[in-house]
């Protein structure tokens, strides 16, 4: 079967998160994606856990991905890039603003080249305003969003997450304004700029809090991992020391929990017919709910709320993820041959499709791997190529 976005050619010259991961679901589902890299590499090739000198996250942003060299910084390699964008769809970068342009690789320049260019500009402020060539990075946008300011114990300092959230949720919009825009020069014939500022895919992600404010003058508190629109809703010890989430936004829910625990006479309760007023009474059900579940082993829980039709879930680690049967009929986690380092497993493509599914065709590869290939391709000949190695413009 071929790719649903098979044809279409992407050069990815952004670092570390956002765009490259945006690139990433792009080629998952059939896009060519060239990884243009600094001869340096992505600096993703070093960051977080490596085994053997050999980073495992740039294994699973890598994945799908022609790894060529180039150093856009001089005029040869922005001669090269040049010609690349004449048959190139779209262009994935996140420089400061101004960067691209100090180069000559502006959209005026890359659209007179190639007036079907979709160039996609992923920032953590966007490309105008006061904080526009501020340094941005994911945790910057999940203070700014509000979501540290809703995030941790009510009685606590704001939290952060342990991971890039909000790199993770822009790369996902990111990759929906790519292929909106590609739709868009279908029916226009012309590409366009896609300005992905990283502080805002979060924002929308976090529910009503400005139109709250705005209309309220209300401002969502930190909760814990409690909910101000329903209870019981936590996290709750098992006997056995593991720990189960349990969540009861939908009335009937609620009640099959109470009658569960043994306490159905908090249902007859005014308050209990009201996600929010129960949530305003959420020591009382925490207490119930917590201590029937600190009575009894994780598996027995989960069985009998399986049983009752109410909502659990185990809290699970990265070990219990890739043993958990769910997980496996999804065929969620993939086991991939990697040259450097034998049989590796990650995380399989986004979704399902019955007609063009996507697929992970090979792992993050090498730096410079697919250079000689790529820029070939492009008329670099091997004494060029020797050339341009000397002169430490690619790798």
């Amino acid at each position: 079967m071929t790719g649903a976005l098979s044809g279409i050619r992407v050069l990815d010259v952004a670092t570390l998160f956002a765009g490259p991961l945006a690139a990433t679901t792009l080629a998952d589902y059939g896009a060519e994606v060239i990884k243009i890299e600094h001869p340096n590499g992505d600096p993703v090739r070093n960051h977080g856990a490596q085994r053997d000198g050999v980073g495992l996250w740039w294994k699973l942003l890598g994945r799908n991905k022609k790894a060529v060299t180039l150093y856009l910084g001089s005029p040869e390699g922005q001669e090269i890039f040049r010609e690349m964008v004449a048959d190139a769809d779209v262009v994935i970068e996140n420089f400061r603003p101004g960067t691209l342009e100090r180069w000559g690789l502006g959209y005026d320049e890359l659209r007179a080249i190639n007036p079907g260019i979709v160039l996609t500009r992923v920032t953590g402020f966007g490309q105008v305003g006061p904080y526009a060539k501020r340094p941005g990075f994911g945790t910057l946008a999940e203070a700014m969003s509000g979501f540290a300011a809703i995030t941790g114990d009510p009685d606590g300092p704001p939290m952060l997450p342990p991971f890039g959230l909000a790199d993770g949720i822009a790369a996902l919009a990111t990759s929906f304004a790519v292929t909106t825009a590609l739709r868009a020069r279908e029916q226009t014939g012309h590409g366009q700029v896609v300005d992905m500022a990283i502080i805002e895919p979060i924002l929308t992600l976090l529910g009503p809090q400005i139109i709250a404010y705005d209309q309220l003058g209300v401002l969502q508190e930190r909760t814990g991992n409690r909910s101000s629109n329903n209870a019981p809703r936590n996290t709750y010890r098992t006997r056995d020391g593991s720990w189960v989430a349990i969540s009861t936004s939908a009335q009937s829910i609620a009640e099959r929990v109470m009658r569960l625990v043994g306490r159905p006479e908090f249902i007859d309760e005014p308050w209990f017919a009201s996600g929010a007023e129960r949530a305003r009474h959420a020591d009382e059900l925490d207490e119930a709910v917590g201590s029937w579940i600190a009575a009894r082993d994780r598996d027995e829980v989960i069985k009998a709320f399986e049983e009752a039709e109410a909502a659990i879930a185990p809290i699970y680690t990265a070990a219990d993820i890739v043993e958990d049967p769910q997980f496996q009929a999804l065929g969620t986690i993939a086991t991939l041959p990697d040259d450097e380092l034998g049989p590796v497993r990650m995380q399989n493509v986004l979704f399902r499709m019955s007609e063009t599914p996507g697929a992970i065709n090979w792992t993050g590869p090498p730096v410079g791997a697919h250079t000689e290939e790529v820029l070939g391709e492009y008329g670099v000949t091997p004494q060029r190529l020797a050339r341009l190695r000397e002169q430490g413009i690619v790798r």
